[in-house]
Formats: C-alpha cells, structure tokens, sequence
C-alpha cells in the first residue's frame, strides 16, 4: 500500500511527464507549421552561368517552378559569399522561395537566410538546429538509412539523398540507388528530396521512389534557357503526383 511521501512522489513524476509531453507536443506543431515546397529544388553553381547574372538565372529559375534554392557556391571567402547571398535572398525574398545556404552556418545566420543545409562532415544537425533554433530549416544529406534516422532525430526538417545518378558537379555524396532511397524515404517522417544527375529523363523513375521532391543542378543552371528547363521539370513533378 502507499504511503503519502509515496503518492507525493508519484505525483510530482506523474506531472513532470506530462509537462515534458506538452512542451515536445509544442515543439513538434511548431515543426509542423514550418512550411516549406520540396518539388524542385534548385542548387546553384556559378560555373553554369555563362555571362548570365545570379540574379538573373535564379528569377527565371523560380519562374519555371523552382520552389526552394540552395546558394552553394564553393572556393569563396566569408566576404564574397556573404555579398553573393544578399543577393540572392533579394530575389528569393521578393520571389517568396526560401532561400537555404549550403555549410555555412554564419552566413544563414547573417543574411537571415530561411535555414542551412550540411553535408556529412558540416556542423552536426543537432547544434545547428540548437543554433538556428525551431523556426530555422536545416536539411541534412544522407546516404544510408542510419544517417537518415540520425539527422531525423537530430532536428533535420527533411533530407538530401544522393547521389542517384553520375553527376559531373562535385557534391561530396556516396552512390544511392533508386531502391535505396525508396528504402530510405520509407524509414523516415521528414520528406527526402532526391539528388544528383537528376534531368528530364530519369526524373520520372526518381518520382516513383515517394520522394517529396528533387534537387537539380545542371538540368536548371546549365540550360540556354533557364526557366523552360525549370517548367518541364515542374510538368513531370505535377505528373506524378496527380
């Protein structure tokens, strides 16, 4: 039989757990209302330009359907990405796409970017999002299931998966193949945007693995004509989701 010290006691762990219950159920609806469009999403490379300006490719990008950018610009100092993502985040902003900065932590933080994205050897997802905080989206890239459930319970707000396909663009990713990253999307909650060599005709099978978007580089960045290329590859995305 109780006692009363032990009823007391029972109480104060009873309550406790529901305190802690709350205050996780309050985290997760905030994660919840943090709306973000995976369908295509586009990384940038400056290499790709051809006499074109960011701003220029980046608007006609979003034009064509882009519906999140990722400024991921290697071999630049703090101060030159720093001014590259100010400009960006000009015409993101004024577009309404959020703009994600790839690695750099500090430079999200002070361009005010909508979150970061971080590669295997970046800046552990759990103190980016200690960081960045609940309001912040930070994606991570994973390539095997256990680097997804990691990130998940981490605080990663959803996954870069990759590379499914060769690509020419250095993107520091292992090989995935398409019954990987079925099998990777399936064992998570957050959505899982697909990843490299991704274009108009493989894009399709990629679609079919559930995944909540897919991420182009050269298939976008690399076209004459930049915000044709974005609208076949927002066609086929509305195609298999309808």
């Amino acid at each position: 039989m109780l006692t009363v010290t032990d009823k007391y006691r029972l109480f104060d762990a009873t309550r406790i757990q529901i305190m802690t219950t709350a205050y996780t159920e309050k985290e997760n609806s905030k994660m919840l209302l943090k709306k973000f469009n995976l369908n295509l999403y586009l990384v940038t490379d400056r290499r790709w330009l051809g006499g074109r300006t960011f701003e220029t490719c980046i608007e006609a990008a979003i034009r064509g359907g882009v519906t999140l950018v990722q400024l991921r610009e290697k071999n630049l100092g703090s101060g030159d990405f720093f001014k590259m993502a100010q400009t960006v985040k000009a015409v993101t902003d004024r577009c309404n796409i959020p703009l994600i900065i790839n690695d750099r932590l500090d430079i999200a933080l002070a361009v005010d970017a909508a979150g970061v994205h971080l590669g295997l050897e970046d800046l552990p997802v759990v103190v980016a999002r200690k960081l960045l905080g609940p309001d912040k989206i930070v994606g991570a890239s994973a390539a095997t299931v256990d680097e997804a459930i990691l990130f998940q319970n981490q605080g990663a707000d959803y996954l870069g998966v990759g590379a499914v396909f060769p690509t020419t663009t250095k993107l520091g990713n292992e090989a995935v193949s398409l019954d990987d990253l079925q099998t990777i999307t399936a064992a998570v909650h957050i959505p899982v945007v697909a990843i490299g060599g991704i274009n108009t005709e493989n894009a399709a099978s990629v679609l079919a693995t559930g995944v909540a978007g897919i991420a182009v580089v050269s298939a976008i960045m690399n076209q004459s004509d930049i915000e044709a290329a974005a609208m076949r590859l927002t066609t086929m995305r509305k195609g298999a989701v309808e």
